[in-house]
């Protein structure tokens, strides 16, 4: 089988005169996907996309962690409910419009990589996906399991009433109930599905986002009822709290997070490298990029804020946002170096993107439908009965799917 990247080979087949008849397909797409370098300078802008990307992805990863952990910023629920459900849809389409669809273009069956040696034996980008997918839930399971095995965790606990450890509840009457049994009780027994339902009430509860909060409260004897308040109160789980509890509930949930943080990475880096290098479509994909990262660190930080970190590790957070927020502009700083040498269509770079694709793909397929989707809306016992609530978040998770699709069209 020839290969039109070889000298001697390319000699062999002269596209200006092909017969299909006898011609290897295999030659025809591997011409018709080869391309040379694109570069074309603009290195003002390219140079101007790295700070606006820095400062944009940064921040919409930042609001929804600053928001539920800096007391002093409040916030109305609904624009938390937001943030967390816009983010979602946004994760969803991510691994669908950008990963999987991009994959196939590079490494899938009709492509020159996918017709040659052992990359023609299968259809790579849904194995590898698949794979990915896999590997994933045994990642989750397992993190959990050891938790579970760690704490002495019950199967009978699997479903606590979430509600009660991150609200202050109150009786029909108005008076209040005792929150400390109902709260401190059920963290003992908390499963992953705290992570899932910190946000969520049935709208007679003002929100509360940490045991410490609800306890603080109790021992002062003061417990907030206005039901007509909504809004976030929210902080990470300080000293004043169980400090096993914590421990037990981060554990629990830093696995998760870190998963779709490593998938959601991957994409950025071919993104940068891509944005660095590209040539006349840059006009189109800078803009286009800024959105997609972020809506993208909306969905990270939305997801961050819901883990209850220890003290000890209160600069965790932090940190994992300034990760996502480099890591798009330290591509892009690489891309630049590289610009007169990178080519994007060569076999090699389509091999290094469609494997790094598929990954992402299975890792924010598995995060976004099992994570995302089926615990906070299908198995979670806490989900809100506020029937106002829930078609806000339905619409959010949609709008997030919808936009981000509608981008796919250009990055």
């Amino acid at each position: 089988m020839s290969d039109v990247s070889d000298p001697a080979a390319a000699a062999e087949f002269n596209p200006s005169n092909v017969d299909l008849t006898t011609a290897d397909p295999r030659d025809i797409i591997c011409f018709l996907n080869q391309g040379d370098n694109d570069y074309d300078g603009r290195i003002g802008l390219r140079i101007s996309a790295l700070f606006v990307i820095l400062v944009t992805s940064t921040l919409a990863t930042l609001f929804p962690v600053m928001v539920t952990r800096i007391r002093a910023l409040r916030v109305p629920l609904y624009v938390y409910l937001f943030a967390r459900y816009f983010g979602a849809g946004v994760i969803i389409a991510t691994a669908f419009i950008h990963l999987l669809d991009p994959a196939y273009d590079e490494i899938g069956p009709a492509t020159c990589v996918g017709m040659t040696g052992g990359w023609a034996e299968y259809s790579w980008p849904p194995a590898i996906a698949m794979t990915s997918v896999m590997l994933i839930f045994l990642l989750d399971f397992g993190a959990e399991y050891y938790v579970e095995q760690k704490y002495g965790f019950a199967h009978e606990h699997a479903h606590p009433n979430v509600e009660g450890s991150v609200t202050a509840p109150t009786n029909p009457s108005g008076k209040d109930q005792n929150p400390v049994q109902r709260s401190m009780s059920h963290v003992s027994h908390h499963s992953h599905q705290f992570l899932h339902s910190a946000d969520q009430g049935d709208g007679q509860v003002q929100q509360r986002s940490t045991v410490a909060a609800n306890s603080a409260s109790v021992s002062k004897g003061t417990v907030d009822t206005d039901k007509e308040t909504k809004e976030l109160d929210i902080e990470t789980l300080p000293g004043t709290g169980s400090l096993a509890a914590t421990e037990r509930l981060f554990r629990e949930q830093i696995a998760a997070f870190l998963i779709l943080e490593f998938g959601v990475i991957f994409h950025s880096v071919i993104i940068g490298l891509n944005l660095g290098v590209v040539g006349e479509e840059f006009s189109t994909l800078y803009p286009v990029i800024v959105f997609h990262q972020a809506f993208e660190g909306l969905g990270i930080g939305a997801r961050l804020s819901a883990i209850p970190f220890p003290k000890r590790l209160s600069w965790m957070p932090w940190a994992f946002c300034a990760t996502y927020g480099l890591t798009t502009p330290i591509s892009i700083a690489i891309g630049l170096g590289l610009a007169t040498q990178y080519n994007s269509a060569s076999f090699t770079a389509s091999v290094v993107s469609g494997v790094l694709d598929s990954i992402s793909a299975g890792i924010l397929l598995y995060t976004g439908l099992v994570e995302l989707l089926a615990r906070d809306f299908l198995f979670n016992p806490q989900r809100t009965r506020d029937r106002a609530r829930i078609i806000f978040m339905l619409f959010c998770l949609f709008l997030g799917v919808i936009i981000m699709a509608l981008l796919g069209k250009w990055a």
